[in-house]
């Protein structure tokens, strides 16, 4: 690792050195995220309140501290909901959050304390004075139902995911230790590991009992570790739940559970008016591919590239990839397939255009039966077979082969 990556480490390890690490941060452009930052100025120009939501140590109060250097608002108020001293300080929300109107005022782990959603409600709703609430969060929106309730018409969101291949531009760094920004920047792949294991005890035995949720850290992690072996396939809550010795109703409240903190993505099968038989369960996948492969206890290169399940790991890796560069909500994708003869990995809408995504692990795809039924039964304006690489060729009409590492460069020509 770079002297630069170090400090670039130790800058997301103590985010309180902002001043003294922001150059930095600024000149190692490819981790800056400003994208992030634009999109945070664009929900304020609409909103009063806006919640900057991903999983945990992804990187949302750096960019929170960078977004407040960026708009110079050096007097901005943080509070922090895991700190003894800013609870303390919230003794009296309404007093605390009120005394200073004219700074912003950040609060962070807010899906701790979800009673203040009200509090924001009633303080930005104040005709006297325009409060601006940045407030980040490591559960979605469908865990905080607070937020949607309370704060309707005046809270926008933006999820931060892990950094993606276009920002770090090593895939195979990035597959192997997932783009959590303090697994991806570690001295090595050991230290990443290690890092990752302690992770995901913390948010087993911390993390989920904080949300409210009364289960046995043992039982979640079986369950997360048998959800590893359908990672890229369907969804059979029955099937987990026997292997568990737990009801259907228990798998499905956990994979909610999972899904609602950033862990699991649920990929929503899309039904065509078509006369055949449409598969209707969801898919699964986890988001981090160095969750899954810490879960797995694969630890290097060398024991990822033998694994059983490389091209469905690879599948779920790319498909984060393309969700990313096309900057997808996870309402925005689905999969498609039928009962006999054909499937789609993924299917977006985009600037009008129906898009359709296989993926495939080799060196050169081809066209396949599938695809032009998929193409023909979904009337798509163009499929992309991606692969790992980095050339984009035509394989048919309407039909392209894409390399994984030039995904960032979506080239709208090849759709009109």
């Amino acid at each position: 690792m770079s002297n630069l990556q170090g400090k670039l480490l130790n800058f997301i390890e103590n985010p309180c050195k902002l001043e003294v690490e922001w150059q930095i941060y600024k000149d190692y452009s490819m981790i800056a995220r400003t994208h992030y930052l634009k999109k945070i100025d664009e929900q304020f120009k609409v909103h009063s309140v806006c919640a900057l939501l991903g999983q945990r140590q992804v990187g949302k109060t750096t960019l929170a501290r960078m977004y407040v250097k960026e708009q110079r608002a050096d007097n901005a108020r943080f509070f922090d909901l895991e700190n003894t001293i800013d609870l303390a300080r919230l003794e009296n929300p309404m007093l605390a959050l009120s005394a200073e109107p004219e700074k912003l005022i950040v609060i962070d782990e807010i899906q701790l304390r979800p009673e203040l959603f009200s509090v924001i409600r009633v303080l930005v709703d104040d005709p006297e004075h325009k409060r601006k609430f940045l407030i980040l969060g490591s559960a979605s929106r469908d865990l905080i139902r607070q937020s949607s309730e309370t704060l309707a018409g005046r809270i926008g969101f933006v999820e931060l995911p892990p950094f993606a291949l276009s920002e770090v531009h090593d895939a195979q760094q990035l597959w192997l230790r997932g783009g959590l920004p303090r697994s991806y920047l570690a001295t090595n792949d050991e230290e990443s590991f290690l890092w990752r294991q302690g992770y995901i005890t913390t948010f087993l035995e911390r993390d989920i009992p904080s949300l409210g949720f009364n289960i046995p850290p043992v039982q979640l992690r079986r369950f997360w570790l048998m959800l590893a072996h359908y990672h890229g396939q369907i969804f059979n809550a029955s099937e987990i739940a026997r292997s568990l010795g737990v009801s259907g109703h228990t798998a499905r409240r956990y994979l909610d559970i999972l899904t609602g903190t950033f862990m699991v993505r649920e990929l929503t099968p899309w039904f065509e008016n078509i006369q055949k038989r449409q598969v209707k369960s969801p898919k699964m996948y986890f988001r981090d591919s160095g969750i899954l492969n810490a879960l797995l206890n694969i630890k290097n290169n060398e024991e990822l590239n033998t694994y059983p399940k490389l091209g469905a790991f690879w599948e779920g890796f790319a498909l984060e990839e393309v969700i990313k560069a096309h900057d997808l909500k996870p309402e925005e994708c689905f999969y498609w397939a039928t009962q006999a003869d054909a499937e789609l990995d993924l299917l977006i809408f985009k600037d009008g255009k129906r898009l359709g995504f296989e993926f495939k692990y080799m060196d050169a795809p081809r066209t396949t039966r599938s695809m032009h039924i998929a193409i023909a039964d979904l009337k798509l304006d163009h499929l992309f077979a991606v692969y790992p690489g980095n050339v984009t060729y035509p394989l048919a009409e309407k039909i392209t082969a894409q390399g994984l590492e030039s995904i960032a460069q979506f080239d709208n020509h090849l759709i009109e």
